[in-house]
């Protein structure tokens, strides 16, 4: 009988993979979805259910491994199967036609040659080999022959497919490609980092980047990047030209763009180039130009390569769209950290596709920089940039300059909302308000971020509700919201929004429940909810972790602090200074009394591994590794990632990798079996 069950979820479990890979095939390369996001999430999860039932069903090739796994340490760095060349590129067409004719001389082909035109992604160079249908490793360029290792962070990727469907699929091949970072989700990450009071990246290019050499997948799998492939690399690879081996990779599963054109010649390309350089603005990501490369694979071979550069392709790059305003004025945002960040305001201008009137300063030193004045003719450039940001100032006299000294405009000296004295570290190049308890802003701010998905998700609230709450004064800090009463907040409508309509019963009803079940919230997203400076997800999870209690993180000593995983200097001071605030102790107990958690629930069954840290590698007979991980945890033990000298025992299972047993041979770090560690169990019984 239990035979049978297994095989029928062996059926079951293949089927299920078969399907997830055709939706995410469907709607990432095909942009055709054939079913909603609800029945999609019901197939992952019965999947996710059906592999912790049955271990030995789960594979690195799932699609529910694209979560993320464990934290990485470091990047190993591998050598490129094939050198990792970059394109040689122009601003001029003129070179363009140069670089076509010199190619056509050299091939003997004079107007006969095939060029496919595709855009140039502005994101970050990956590389990813496959094997045996199935997703084996992906490298960055690195110095084009040697790369970091990033598989963990691309196979969160969801438009990168983990397995292969299709013919003619070769054993072993590399496909290259650009991991970038969409409009919305680039948008959506910066409001985040924002409102927890970080500096938001400025571009897309820059947050790709930085994404994919994140030490913990699970950050990388939350920044919904996406990944475009357009360049097929192997021994057994059929088609006689570029564009037909494109065609196939998508019918494979590969998001190949479908922005691309073959041009018979100068006069296509240019057309090509022109139409996009007007169209580029409404793409919902970043190109920076075109790319043309020959058609015909077999005369790459006879172009051949420069020391850095293809001779059979090359790129035309876009000129950085820029335009000039006359500065109005300059105004002041206070965030909820109290942060003050200069904005100018000059009159509309239309760039990159949109009117804009408005950008972001940063910072009295970009200020000075700039030398910018009040009736100053002010360049606005927005190159790649979701942000419009002010490059430079042409002043009164003509003269065009990023650095001017004389009547530049000051920085202002008072809080532009409560009007308390701004202060500046030494250390900081920002101006920030001090007036914590009392400032609307950031009274607001640190409300909305309580109330966020990642803090206590309280999801009938926003920020119309939240600043009625506050104008109607309902609440003054986070434990007013466990005293509210479903008849506070009926007919309550906030006085700022256009939207004068009111809370209803039934709306009253849903906020009374969604704080209520906030109180089931974790001790690690409570303490990230208090908006402690500098304190973001991550670190409030290894303060929650370490610490079991806020009485204990209380108690810590700046220097005990600065031990803490992922704290630094700055991190513990703002710590301390949190918590010697007198104000914010009564605040923790009165959310104490409320009856949130500021205590890690204890799910140890023992404390028999306790000081013990353990990294698990390989695969297993009597459970999986995860399962392995979780009994280690349960037993007070530490799951590192990595091996290192913190590491106490390596425990090795079936197909172990060798860099692990190698570093964990070098630094003297004891490696157990199965058996080995369960008898390890048994004994500190």
């Amino acid at each position: 009988m239990t035979s049978l069950r297994f095989k029928e979820a062996e059926e079951r479990v293949r089927e299920l993979r078969e399907r997830i890979n055709r939706f995410n095939w469907e709607y990432y390369v095909l942009d055709s979805p054939s079913v909603s996001d609800g029945e999609f999430d019901m197939l992952l999860k019965e999947l996710e259910r059906l592999e912790d039932e049955y271990p030995e069903l789960q594979s690195p090739s799932s699609p529910t491994r694209r979560v993320g796994g464990e934290p990485n340490k470091d990047f190993v760095q591998r050598e490129h199967s094939y050198p990792m060349l970059s394109l040689s590129n122009t601003y001029s067409r003129e070179e363009i036609v140069d670089f076509v004719n010199r190619a056509e001389e050299a091939l003997d082909l004079k107007g006969k040659t095939e060029w496919v035109c595709e855009l140039k992604y502005d994101g970050v160079a990956i590389s990813l080999l496959y094997e045996d249908r199935k997703f084996a490793r992906a490298l960055t360029r690195g110095n084009g022959i040697v790369g970091d290792d990033v598989s963990d962070n691309i196979r969160t990727i969801r438009s990168i497919p983990l397995e292969l469907y299709g013919n003619d699929i070769p054993l072993r091949f590399e496909i290259r490609g650009e991991v970038i970072f969409p409009h919305k989700a680039f948008e959506q990450f910066n409001k985040i980092r924002m409102d927890n009071g970080e500096e938001p990246f400025a571009n897309p290019r820059n947050a790709a980047s930085g994404s994919i050499k994140l030490l913990d997948p699970r950050e990388v799998a939350e920044r919904k990047l996406e990944c475009f492939l357009y360049y097929l690399m192997g021994e057994d690879i059929k088609g006689e030209t570029h564009y037909q081996r494109l065609q196939q990779a998508r019918q494979w599963g590969f998001n190949v763009p479908k922005y691309m054109a073959v041009a018979d010649g100068v006069e296509q390309i240019m057309d090509f180039i022109n139409y996009w350089d007007e169209q580029r603005h409404h793409l919902p990501f970043d190109i920076d130009g075109i790319v043309i490369k020959l058609n015909d694979v077999n005369l790459w071979e006879r172009l051949g390569s420069t020391a850095k550069n293809p001779r059979w392709a090359t790129a035309f790059k876009f000129k950085a769209e820029q335009a000039h305003s006359k500065l109005l004025k300059i105004e002041y945002q206070v965030g909820r950290t109290g942060r003050v960040t200069p904005v100018a305001v000059f009159e509309p201008a239309w760039l990159a596709g949109t009117w804009v009137k408005r950008a972001s300063i940063h910072n009295e030193d970009q200020m000075q920089k700039l030398g910018i004045r009040y009736g100053d003719e002010v360049i606005v450039e927005k190159g790649g940039e979701i942000i419009p940001k002010i490059v430079g100032v042409i002043h009164s006299d003509g003269k065009h300059t990023v650095q001017a000294e004389q009547n530049a405009v000051s920085f202002i000296e008072n809080c532009p909302v409560c009007g308390a004295k701004l202060v500046k570290r030494e250390d900081e190049a920002g101006h920030y308000c001090p007036n914590y308890n009392h400032c609307p802003p950031q009274i607001l701010g640190r409300f909305q971020h309580f109330i966020s998905r990642k803090a206590m998700d309280i999801d009938s609230l926003g920020g119309e509700r939240m600043q009625a709450m506050i104008d109607k004064g309902l609440v003054k800090d986070f434990s007013d919201l466990y005293t509210l009463r479903k008849e506070d907040l009926i007919g309550l409508s906030s006085s700022n929004s256009q939207n004068k309509a009111t809370i209803q019963e039934k709306g009253a009803q849903n906020i009374i429940n969604a704080i209520e079940k906030s109180k089931q919230a974790p001790f690690e997203r409570v303490l990230f909810a208090l908006g402690i400076r500098y304190v973001g997800e991550v670190t409030a999870k290894k303060l929650a972790r370490h610490y079991k209690d806020i009485d204990n993180l209380i108690a810590a000593s700046f220097d005990e602090l600065k031990q803490t995983d992922d704290v630094g200097t700055i991190t513990a001071e703002s710590l301390r200074e949190y918590f010697e605030n007198s104000e914010n102790i009564e605040l923790i107990n009165r959310l104490k009394v409320c009856g949130l958690k500021f205590k890690t629930e204890q799910t140890g069954t023992s404390s028999r591994l306790e000081g013990l840290g353990f990294v698990v590698s390989g695969t297993f007979d009597s459970f999986s590794r995860e399962e392995l991980k979780k009994i280690i945890e349960e037993h007070s033990g530490k799951i590192i990632s990595s091996v290192s000298s913190k590491v106490d025992y390596l425990v090795c299972g079936h197909k172990m990798g060798p860099e692990k047993k190698k570093k964990a041979e070098k630094l003297g770090v004891k490696m157990i079996t199965e058996d080995e560690f369960k008898q390890m169990l048994n004994e500190k019984e």
